[in-house]
């Protein structure tokens, strides 16, 4: 069985078949997360897609206390290592299997820096395939012709975590020409609403991807669905 819980902005912790993987630890400092606690987080890998403070505000502190390992590119793994955190670095286009399942890098298109200014490589995607499900986290990222590769390399996706939010990554329009793009109908928002940048509405969102034959799923924090 797999679910996935939204913890908020672009942090999801998933249960791959009692798995625990999360993915972009912003919790402590999201500004409208009034529900989620890091401490009660358990979870034995971490993917990080870049280094910017809205995806890895915690994963230092999860990491120790979970005795994590962060999954990502090459720079951002370096950086961790250094601070005592287990990785596996990884590069755009490469993949690993994992005991959770097997993992690929996708391009993303968009800036990536650390905390503290150093550099993080470049951005990225996640492509994750298990023995029963097949999923796309896009990362941050601007809509790319790109993203029609993932058909041809990678198993059919029953589902995908695509950015909405605008002013930072691709809006929800273009979200939709994504979704055909990787041809996947059932999307899960993520990247909207955190800050007045990317504020959207819910109700006029979800009609454009309804009309579009695709079904856009915006979770509460804290909720968790079954995929």
């Amino acid at each position: 069985m797999n679910s996935i819980q939204y913890l908020g902005h672009s942090c999801f912790l998933l249960d791959l078949d009692g798995h625990k993987v999360l993915v972009d630890p912003f919790i402590s400092q999201n500004p409208i997360n009034t529900s989620v606690k890091i401490d009660d987080i358990n979870c034995k890998h971490i993917l990080i897609t870049h280094g910017h403070s809205d995806h890895v505000a915690d994963a230092e502190e999860i990491g120790k206390s979970n005795d994590a390992t962060i999954i990502s590119n090459w720079e951002i793994v370096n950086w961790y290592e250094a601070k005592g955190i287990k990785g596996h670095p990884m590069n755009t286009g490469g993949k690993w299997t994992f005991d959770f399942g097997k993992v690929k890098l996708t391009e993303a298109v968009h800036s990536s820096s650390m905390p503290d200014g150093s550099y993080g490589g470049t951005a990225n995607g996640f492509l994750i395939k298990t023995d029963s499900l097949s999923l796309y986290i896009a990362g941050d990222t601007a809509l790319t012709n790109n993203m029609k590769l993932i058909p041809q390399i990678w198993p059919a996706l029953d589902l995908a975590i695509l950015p909405i939010g605008d002013n930072f990554t691709m809006d929800y329009e273009e979200a939709i020409i994504a979704s055909d793009f990787i041809n996947c109908n059932k999307i899960i928002g993520c990247h909207f609403d955190t800050f007045g940048y990317i504020k959207i509405d819910h109700v006029n969102v979800k009609s454009a991807f309804s009309k579009a034959g695709k079904e856009l799923i915006l979770l509460n924090i804290g909720e968790e669905i079954s995929i």
